[in-house]
């Protein structure tokens, strides 16, 4: 299993960015696919579920109505759309995959929001 996050960066509080996951190893269709991210001096915490086919999507409340989780399973990719960004976002972001019972993660994109 492999994962490749990519499109972090630094942005203006207000800004938004859209993250990237490649995704290759697994049979990518048929698995949830999940973006988690990890702020300096804290725990990584959960941050949204896409589900296998796309149908379905959950947000931790502090994302909701702001970031937009999505995949395009012809090219194996998942994706996270950040919108109103918010210097408490500043965070790496992890693309992950629960496989046969373990979690899988990316390296990590880094996401810092100041002005």
């Amino acid at each position: 299993v492999q994962l490749v996050e990519s499109g972090g960066g630094l942005v203006q509080p207000g800004g938004s960015l859209r993250l990237s996951c490649l995704a290759s190893g697994f049979v990518f269709t048929n698995y949830n696919m999940n973006w988690y991210r990890q702020a300096p001096g804290k725990e990584r915490e959960w941050v949204a579920t896409v589900t296998s086919t796309g149908g379905g999507t959950d947000y931790a409340n502090s994302m909701k109505g702001r970031f937009t989780i999505s995949r395009d399973n012809a090219k194996n990719t998942v994706y996270l759309q950040m919108n109103s960004l918010k210097p408490e976002d500043t965070a790496v972001y992890y693309c992950n995959v629960r496989w046969y019972g373990r979690h899988y993660w990316g390296q990590g994109t880094q996401v810092t929001v100041s002005s």
